[in-house]
């Protein structure tokens, strides 16, 4: 084959160069060990040669590592960064990445054909994988590349997957008992995808049923509490989200269109939590003196937020230490590590109205 219709390679460096092989190699790998003269000049006939240098790659292939952790979610690509949960998650995770000297490759797409392309390719030692349960897509084409992964999540009805998380169902426990201890009684909850193709209200028994252990094991969490403090639960309203701001604005809309509206708001996470403060203030409804509401997440905007937003704080810079660690210090074992979870209380939550 002609050399002008392949990539220039090392051995033809060494060739035009005057030196063996090993020499060209080692003015590339281990410079030190090689004379200033020699090493000019192989330098020299490689950049005349379009030749950059060895492909890092194919050394760390043949090391049986390339020293990178994807991080995984069947979320578009712009989650990691608009996500307040995924912002503080992949800081955390980039923190003990840099610590170790390892790289980061994320890797999300558009559509499952996309999605089993990009893990099967992805040029990693094993993957994080975010928002998942134990049955997922993500889980099944991470199995299949026989590589270490770890999910950023619990799913209390599958004990299988390698993960690191929180109970879904104490922490949510410990906002719905919050609330009620604070003489609340009227609750709506607003929660997290079910299902794929949409958002509304929703029953309890669809909820119950949600593809997401998340979604399900925070439901179960609040209703359990609020019964203990006889609520009848088959009347709270329940509204699902995709955690976003039109979602959940559109939620509220229906709440609070209802005969009886709530003082008390239930959010499966900070974002969505967020957004209804926004709505509320809107809506010239006073938080906490007409409604409270309690987020789960604790990330940094809540403790800004106007009120500052009472929540269920998950350790999230640890969690993403620890998948790190789990990644890099692979033994073979399928572990599950539960985290705690800390009751936050700020401005945003408070006693009920009296009128109520």
């Amino acid at each position: 084959m002609d050399r002008s219709t392949r990539p220039v390679r090392l051995a033809d460096v060494a060739k035009a160069a005057g030196v063996s092989h090993g020499t060209a190699s080692n003015v590339f790998s281990h410079p030190e060990i090689v004379r200033e003269e020699v090493r000019e000049r192989v330098k020299a006939t490689a950049e005349a040669m379009g030749y950059a240098g060895p492909d890092p790659k194919g050394r760390l292939l043949r090391a049986g590592k390339v020293n990178a952790i994807g991080v995984a979610t069947n979320e578009p690509l712009s989650y990691f960064f608009d996500d307040p949960f995924a912002r503080v998650m992949m800081a955390s995770i980039s923190q003990a990445c840099d610590a170790t000297g390892a790289g980061i490759s994320l890797v999300s797409a558009a559509n499952s054909e996309h999605l089993a392309w990009n893990i099967q390719s992805a040029l990693v030692d094993g993957f994080i994988v975010f928002c998942i349960e134990g049955d997922s897509r993500l889980v099944e084409l991470a199995r299949e590349r026989k590589l270490p992964f770890v999910a950023l999540d619990l799913d209390s009805e599958n004990q299988s997957v390698a993960a690191i998380g929180v109970d879904n169902i104490a922490g949510a426990g410990l906002a719905a008992r919050h609330l009620a201890e604070l003489g609340h009684r009227r609750f709506a909850v607003l929660t997290l995808p079910c299902a794929e193709d949409g958002h509304g209200p929703i029953t309890q028994a669809q909820a119950e049923t949600s593809l997401y252990a998340g979604t399900r094991d925070r439901l179960r969490g609040y209703l359990g509490e609020l019964s203990r403090f006889g609520i009848e639960v088959s009347q709270v309203p329940i509204y699902e989200t995709v955690n976003d701001e039109e979602s959940v604005w559109a939620g509220l809309d229906h709440i609070f269109a209802g005969a009886e509206k709530p003082t008390a708001i239930l959010a499966m996470s900070d974002k969505m939590a967020l957004h209804a403060l926004d709505w509320l203030r809107r809506h010239d409804i006073a938080v906490p003196g007409d409604v409270s509401v309690v987020g789960f997440d604790g990330v940094p905007e809540g403790a800004t937020s106007k009120p500052p937003l009472t929540t269920v704080a998950q350790p999230i810079a640890e969690m993403g230490h620890r998948a790190v660690k789990a990644i890099l210090e692979n033994d073979g074992a399928s572990s599950r590590q539960l985290m705690p979870v800390d009751l936050v209380v700020r401005a945003s939550s408070g006693p009920c109205p009296v009128k109520s």
